[in-house]
C-alpha cells in the first residue's frame, strides 16, 4: 500500500492530550499582524499616542511572546497564566473562583482543547471584545458549532496569508509548520450576524519581525537533531539562558549591539550554542 493513502495529515494537527497545557509560544510578528491589520476594523487609534486607548488581558500568556507584542499597541496589558513560564501572574482562566478584573479586549492563544471554555468566559467579561488566534481545524466541528458558533458567531474571521509557525514550548525563528491559524474576533458593539465576515492578513513576517525580538522572546532557531543542544535536550539536560529583560533590550539597541537581519541571529545563536 503507498504510505501516503493511509496519512492522516499528523502534520496539520496539533494533537494534545486532555490535561496538556498546550502551550505553543506566538511568533511576536504575527500578533503584531493582528493590531496592525484586524483590530483597527473596530477600535481607533489615539492620535497623540499612537496606541489604542484601552486595556487588554492575554490569559494564557505563556512566556510573554503575546503580551509583550500587544503592549506595543495598548497602555494597559495583564498577563496571567495557569503555570508559572516566568512571566506574568499566575492564574486559573476559568476557575470558577477566579476573581478576574473586567477588561476592554481579552486576547491570547488559547489551548485547543479548552478554546469555547476560554471563548465563552471572555466573553462574559470583556467589555468591548474578544480576539481568540485559533487552528482553521477550531471552526469545524458539530460540538463546537453547537455550543459556540451557532449560538455566537464571530464578528469576524480574519485569516493570515502566510503560515504561522508555532512549535511546542519554544518560538522558533526560523519555524516551518503545515497548521493553518487564524483569528476569531467578537466585538460587542458590533451588531452580530448569522454569518460573519472574513478578511485576509497580508504578508507580514518579514515586515513586522524586529532584530531585538530573539532578545526580548528568547527565540531559537531550528536545530537538526545532532546538534548537541538537541542532544542535551533529549538526554533531559534542558537549559536556556535567561531572557533579558525591557531595559536590557533597550540598553542593547542604544549600544547599537542588536543583530540586523535574521542571518546576524543565526550567526548569533550558533555561536552560543
Amino acid at each position: 500500500m503507498n504510505a501516503r493513502t493511509s496519512s492522516t495529515a499528523v502534520m496539520a494537527r496539533r494533537v494534545e492530550s486532555a490535561d496538556s497545557l498546550d502551550y505553543f509560544p506566538t511568533p511576536p510578528w504575527s500578533t503584531r499582524a493582528f493590531c496592525t491589520y484586524v483590530l483597527p476594523r473596530f477600535e481607533l487609534l489615539d492620535p497623540a499616542t499612537g496606541l489604542f486607548p484601552l486595556m487588554a488581558i492575554d490569559p494564557a500568556c505563556g512566556e510573554g511572546h503575546m503580551a509583550l507584542a500587544l503592549r506595543e499597541f495598548f497602555p494597559v496589558v495583564t498577563a496571567t497564566d495557569i503555570f508559572d513560564y516566568g512571566f506574568g501572574g499566575v492564574a486559573d482562566f476559568l476557575h470558577p473562583d477566579h476573581a478576574q478584573a473586567p477588561r476592554d479586549w481579552i486576547i491570547t492563544n488559547p489551548p485547543f482543547n479548552l478554546g469555547p471554555d476560554f471563548i465563552l468566559h471572555a466573553l462574559d467579561i470583556a467589555r468591548r471584545g474578544v480576539a481568540m488566534l485559533v487552528r482553521i481545524a477550531f471552526l469545524e466541528g458539530e460540538g463546537r458549532y453547537a455550543r459556540l458558533f451557532k449560538r455566537t458567531p464571530p464578528s469576524l474571521i480574519a485569516q493570515y496569508v502566510e503560515r504561522v509557525p508555532m512549535h511546542r514550548g519554544r518560538w522558533v525563528i526560523d519555524g516551518k509548520s503545515a497548521t493553518a491559524y487564524c483569528w476569531l474576533v467578537w466585538h460587542k458593539p458590533t451588531p452580530r450576524a448569522p454569518d460573519p465576515p472574513f478578511m485576509w492578513i497580508p504578508k507580514s513576517r518579514v515586515a513586522l519581525s524586529r532584530p531585538d525580538d530573539w532578545l526580548r522572546f528568547g527565540g531559537c532557531m531550528d536545530l537538526p537533531k545532532t546538534h548537541r543542544a538537541m542532544v542535551l535536550a533529549e538526554q533531559g539536560k534542558k537549559y536556556r539562558e535567561p531572557v533579558l529583560t525591557l531595559a536590557q533590550v533597550r540598553a542593547e539597541a542604544a549600544a547599537k549591539r542588536y543583530p540586523a537581519s535574521i542571518g546576524d541571529i543565526a550567526r548569533e545563536l550558533g555561536a552560543l550554542l
